[in-house]
C-alpha cells in the first residue's frame, strides 16, 4: 500500500510537471502554442505541414534529451533516471499540445489537456480510459473527454500519471544502459526519439482536424483602403 501511494504521488507530480512545462513552457522552452505557431509560419500557413515539421523538431529534441541524460553513468544515476523520464514526457507533451492547437483545439481547456496526457500512453491510453469509465467507441479521445466533469478528468489524469510511472519502471532494461558511461547516451537517444515519434502518431489520431488545413489569402485592389484580402479555404 505504501508503495502504491508513493507511485500515485510520483505520478501526480509528473503529470503536473509535464503540463506546466510541456504546455505553458519555461526556461528555454516556449509555450506549446508559440512553438506550433512558429512552425505554422515556416510552413506558409499549411497546418499539416506545420505538424510534420513540429513532430520532426520534437523527435530531434527528444533524442538530444535522451542522449544528454544518458551520458552520466552510475555516478549520476539517481538524477538521470527521473530527468530522462520527465524530459521525454515534457517534450512529447509540448509536441502533442502543438498538434492539438494546429488542428483547432484549445489547449487551455481541461479536457484537451487530459487528451494530451492520454496520448503519452500510446496504446495503453484506451485501457486507462476504460478503467476510469470512459468509452471511446468510434470517437476520438478528445471528443470522448469533452463532456466529462472536472472531477472525472482529474481521475483520468491520476490514472495517466500512475501508468506513466509504471511504464518507466517497465523499461528498466533500457535504464540499465545508463550504468555504462558513453554507451547509454546513444541508446537512450534512439529510444527517446522513437518513443516521441510513436506518441506523435497517437496524438494525430487523438486530435482529428476541426479547422481547415490552410487559408490562402489573395490581395486585390480595394475601393477605400486600397487593398482587400480575400480568403480561400482549403479543406483537409
Amino acid at each position: 500500500m505504501a508503495d502504491e501511494n508513493a507511485l500515485a504521488a510520483l505520478g501526480e507530480r509528473l503529470v503536473a510537471q509535464v503540463v506546466e512545462l510541456g504546455i505553458r513552457g519555461g526556461g528555454p522552452l516556449s509555450t506549446a502554442v508559440e512553438s506550433a505557431e512558429q512552425h505554422l509560419v515556416t510552413a506558409m500557413g499549411d497546418r499539416e505541414e506545420a505538424i510534420r515539421r513540429l513532430v520532426a523538431t520534437h523527435v530531434r529534441l527528444a533524442a538530444a534529451s535522451g542522449f544528454v541524460t544518458g551520458l552520466g553513468g552510475i555516478a549520476t544515476l539517481p538524477v538521470t533516471v527521473p530527468a530522462s523520464m520527465a524530459g521525454l514526457y515534457i517534450i512529447a507533451t509540448r509536441m502533442t499540445a502543438g498538434i492539438a492547437h494546429l488542428r483547432g483545439y484549445d489547449v487551455e481547456t481541461d479536457e484537451v489537456r487530459s487528451a494530451v496526457l492520454v496520448s503519452l500512453l500510446g496504446s495503453a491510453g484506451a485501457a486507462v480510459l476504460r478503467n476510469t469509465g470512459v468509452e471511446i467507441g468510434q470517437r476520438s479521445t478528445a471528443v470522448a473527454l469533452e463532456r466529462l466533469p472536472a472531477r472525472a478528468l482529474s481521475e483520468v489524469n491520476k490514472h495517466v500519471g500512475h501508468r506513466l510511472v509504471a511504464q518507466a519502471g517497465e523499461k528498466g532494461l533500457v535504464n540499465l544502459t545508463k550504468l555504462v558511461p558513453l554507451v547509454g547516451g546513444p541508446i537512450c537517444a534512439a529510444v527517446d526519439g522513437v518513443s516521441c515519434k510513436t506518441i506523435a502518431g497517437y496524438a494525430m489520431r487523438t486530435f482529428i482536424p476541426v479547422v481547415p488545413r490552410v487559408v490562402l489569402a489573395e490581395v486585390v485592389p480595394g475601393e477605400t483602403s486600397g487593398e482587400v484580402v480575400q480568403g480561400e479555404i482549403v479543406p483537409n
